[in-house]
């Protein structure tokens, strides 16, 4: 049976791994991206709810289109870095964002915003975000149900954006709620909804344009509202592209981070001795964190639009095909990843995974992301901290975002 199931056809239902209502479960789109797996690195699917698109499904493949950016693009105006597309009938603005660039223009925006992340600026960075964090843990409640997304995840994430950003503490929230419509799958699809969602987005836009006005007359600084205005490469950037890399760096800062630091209450309960070797042993967390990011996989695909046909693994790709790499798939391919689907916190090679991505385009606040992750698991471990599940998490509605809206949870010390 599971030689006739290994060679029967490829229908529709197995082509499309991009249905909504099955990433709600690990149980059912897990399974459909192992089938594809099995049968090649790359598929054609003739038609969704996004139209039709390529699945590249396997590291290596993902690895080869990564490495190609003249080949495969970014460009906003081509569709973008998202399966989404836009609507023809509606009369939206553009978000152009570097990541949503090629070269030369995606090389000079990102090199502006990369001094933020350097290790020198990590180390920063780090001590501040050690008290922010301790100071957190040691304010949570023990035996009591709370939510770990709303108290933990969020509010460390929100709180690292607001100073990046210099932006006023007492809104900070603000970020999470622009983050969250930006990435809003469920509003998207909806005509009233997407005109709340672009409302709410364009007060994002009057909020910050008030930040750059009153930055531009100060002396440079290090945030990145002050590094965008006294750049040669952003300074005369266009309300839209200052509208896309607002989204870009709220929305990577957010969301990345935040779904890990979720991934981690997940990774404890559902594997509690592997958890507990790490937490018994700090030596392992730095490779436990790049496993969690890996096991998580915070943002599940990244979309490219061939520019010319190429072959890859004996597939051709049309020139105009959207082409999209599924990061969950790859990062639980079995010919990369022993056990792909258990949280190993001493994988040897667990770095290897794709969840930032890779080439010109990896994430550029990689480290940073890195650097919070590994804070928490080490100030949890101080505390001997056990988070256990008090429900059942609610997760996101989206096929690009992989994480979760709302986790209830008791917690232990000691």
């Amino acid at each position: 049976m599971a030689t006739r199931a290994a060679e029967r056809p490829l229908g529709l239902d197995d082509l499309d791994v991009s249905r909504l209502d099955e990433w709600l479960e690990y149980s059912r789109i897990l399974p459909k991206f192992r089938t594809l797996r099995a049968r090649g690195p790359l598929h054609w699917c003739p038609e969704s709810a996004f139209g039709p698109y390529w699945s590249v499904v396997s590291h290596a493949a993902i690895m080869e289109v990564e490495g190609r950016p003249d080949i495969f693009s970014s460009r906003w105006d081509l569709g973008g870095i998202t399966i989404f597309e836009r609507n023809p009938d509606r009369s939206e603005p553009e978000m152009p964002m570097f990541i949503a660039m090629d070269r030369p223009q995606h090389t000079g925006q990102r090199r502006t915003v990369a001094p933020a992340f350097t290790p020198a600026e990590m180390a920063r960075q780090a001590p501040d975000i050690r008290r922010r964090t301790a100071d957190l843990l040691d304010s949570l409640p023990e035996g009591e149900v709370f939510d770990w997304v709303d108290r933990v995840s969020i509010e460390l994430t929100t709180g690292m954006l607001a100073i990046l950003f210099a932006f006023p503490w007492e809104d900070r929230r603000l970020l999470t709620k622009w983050s969250d419509t930006a990435t809003d799958t469920t509003a998207i699809a909806d005509d009233e909804a997407n005109q709340r969602r672009w409302d709410t987005l364009f007060e994002m836009v009057a909020y910050f344009t008030k930040l750059w006005n009153e930055r531009a007359a100060k002396d440079p600084g290090p945030d990145l509202i002050s590094m965008l205005i006294h750049s040669d490469a952003t300074r005369n950037m266009t309300p839209q592209e200052y509208l896309g890399n607002l989204v870009l760096l709220i929305v990577g800062g957010n969301d990345t981070t935040r779904n890990t630091m979720s991934g981690a209450v997940m990774a404890q309960n559902l594997y509690r001795a592997n958890w507990e070797r790490m937490m018994a042993d700090p030596a392992l967390i730095p490779n436990g964190v790049a496993e969690l990011i890996r096991w998580q996989t915070p943002l599940a695909h990244m979309r490219r639009t061939a520019l010319a046909d190429f072959e890859l693994h004996g597939e051709t790709i049309r020139a105009g095909d959207k082409v999209v790499m599924w990061y969950l798939s790859a990062n639980r391919d079995e010919s990369v990843f022993a056990d792909p689907d258990v949280f190993l916190p001493w994988r040897e090679n667990a770095r290897r995974h794709l969840a930032f991505g890779f080439g010109i385009h990896r994430c550029v606040g990689a480290r940073l992301a890195e650097l919070q992750v590994g804070i928490l698991l080490e100030e949890m471990a101080k505390r001997r901290m056990r988070v256990e599940l008090a429900g059942e998490p609610t997760r996101v509605y989206s096929n690009f975002v992989h994480g979760y809206r709302a986790m209830p949870v008791e917690i232990r010390r000691g």
